[in-house]
């Protein structure tokens, strides 16, 4: 027994080394998740359902009017709005997520009733032009917990956002018509915390949920903006696929100006198409 010893014991020392190199090996080389992909591009359109409201204040809080773009000066208010992402892993559960979208709308009309903005007064009857640009980027750093065909994720990163509106037309002045305009423009970068959930039923069929929240104290360009999305994935050719989804994003704003603040409420609703890429 004695004799055996030493050899058994150099036996099983050699086992468990070749054990743990074989895991760390397995680990190493471990598939990623079939809900996740290496790469990822998303391509389409949102069409939006549209609600906005613009209004101001000026510094001591006292309301200078108010005034919506779909329901008083015409505004359309469905329509379609670009929309890109671009979604990649470094390793299998950490990667960087990239969101672009952008909504821009005019419109011109004769007005139903009273408008007041920032001072200024518009009778009914007057033609108005409206302006409304609004642009949001995202950045995020994200992590995925999960192996399987569900996995849950937790983003960390920057978002950019842009808000250009402008409002002009005819005011009464002393019982004289003259013109008048209004206008706003400011961008601002804030932190964005994202929130993944991925289900792969096989390869090429998924569904998703998204979230994220964007919220900015002080500065130029205040407030929140927060969505929530939920999708379905399809690849009928192995990197090739189409993705629809219906979402959510509620946006309000406050920018500050020397003499007021004004105020953005906008609610965007509706389903999106992408055209679908992966590697």
């Amino acid at each position: 027994m004695i004799r055996y010893a030493k050899p058994l014991r150099f036996a099983c020392l050699r086992a468990v080394l070749l054990g743990a190199a074989c895991l760390g090996t397995a680990s190493a080389w471990a598939d990623t998740s079939p809900a996740l992909d290496r790469a990822s591009l998303w391509v389409g359109a949102f069409y939006s359902d549209t609600q906005t409201r613009i209004g101001a204040s000026d510094r001591s809080g006292q309301y200078n009017g108010s005034f919506g773009l779909e329901d008083d000066l015409g505004f359309r208010q469905h329509k379609t709005v670009p929309r890109a992402r671009l979604d990649f892993l470094i390793g299998d559960h950490q990667g960087f997520s990239f969101d672009f979208y952008g909504l821009d709308r005019t419109h011109s009309r004769s007005i139903g009733r009273d408008l007041s903005f920032d001072g200024n007064d518009y009778p009914a009857s007057a033609r108005v032009d409206g302006k409304l640009n609004f642009n949001f980027g995202s950045a995020a750093y994200r992590w995925w917990f999960g192996t399987g065909s569900d996995v849950f994720g937790l983003g960390l990163g920057a978002a950019y956002y842009g808000v250009k509106a402008r409002i002009a037309g005819q005011v009464s002045l002393d019982d004289e018509t003259a013109q008048a305009s209004a206008s706003t423009h400011e961008t601002a970068w804030a932190p964005v915390l994202q929130l993944g959930w991925r289900h792969a039923f096989s390869h090429d069929l998924r569904i998703y949920a998204d979230a994220y929240g964007v919220k900015k104290n002080g500065g130029n360009l205040a407030g929140h903006i927060y969505n929530a999305a939920v999708g379905l994935e399809w690849f009928p050719i192995e990197n090739l696929g189409l993705g629809g989804e219906y979402g959510y994003t509620r946006i309000r704003l406050d920018q500050n100006h020397t003499n007021y603040r004004a105020n953005l409420d906008m609610r965007l609703k509706g389903p999106s198409l992408f055209l679908r890429l992966r590697f």
